[in-house]
């Protein structure tokens, strides 16, 4: 399904612009749907990226779980996109493909632990409207990970429902990272 840009895609030009998306297409392959929406905002687009460089930089979290989180606040809110891209992330970061797919059904599936498990409900309890975060869940986090992997936990998954929101509200969908993806979206379901 290809985006719809309720925002206009920019031209992307100038010498930023092709230092912009020569990265990205040796990075991802293409020019992410977004970099043409944020275009229309340099400094948007500057602090976006400086940020999510400094944000790739965090290491008290294992990435697999970074990536669980990523995935399942994405499939919550519904951001095919943030799906699609989170998918391919994962891929290319070497991660079990079959156990990514099990996220939107993690609640069903045999393949994640206890500490995977809680922090797939945390990021599905961060990424509703109200937020549904209990101190036992949040206690166990903190037992298992210690504070400072919640902290980075908490802003990754916080970071994730930012730019799920974006994407979807900017009217972009998947954009075909991953031949494999579309993942079903998850409907979090009472414990």
């Amino acid at each position: 399904m290809p985006s719809t840009f309720r925002i206009p895609q920019a031209t992307i030009s100038g010498l930023y612009g092709k230092a912009m998306t020569t990265y990205a297409r040796r990075a991802w392959g293409q020019v992410p749907d977004n970099a043409y929406v944020l275009w229309h905002h340099r400094k948007v687009l500057k602090a976006v990226f400086a940020f999510e460089g400094k944000v790739a930089r965090w290491d008290e979290l294992d990435p697999h779980l970074k990536s669980y989180a990523q995935l399942a606040s994405a499939a919550v809110i519904g951001c095919s996109w943030c799906v699609d891209f989170g998918y391919f992330m994962g891929h290319t970061e070497g991660l079990d493909l079959a156990k990514l797919r099990e996220v939107p059904r993690w609640r069903e599936s045999s393949a994640f632990t206890e500490v995977e498990r809680d922090v797939l409900e945390y990021a599905e309890a961060m990424s509703v409207t109200p937020l549904a975060v209990t101190d036992e869940l949040t206690a166990r986090l903190l037992d298992a990970l210690g504070a400072p992997a919640v902290v980075e936990l908490t802003q990754m998954v916080a970071l994730e429902n930012m730019r799920s929101r974006f994407n979807s509200a900017a009217g972009l969908q998947s954009q075909g990272y991953s031949d494999v993806c579309d993942l079903p979206i998850v409907v979090p379901s009472t414990p």
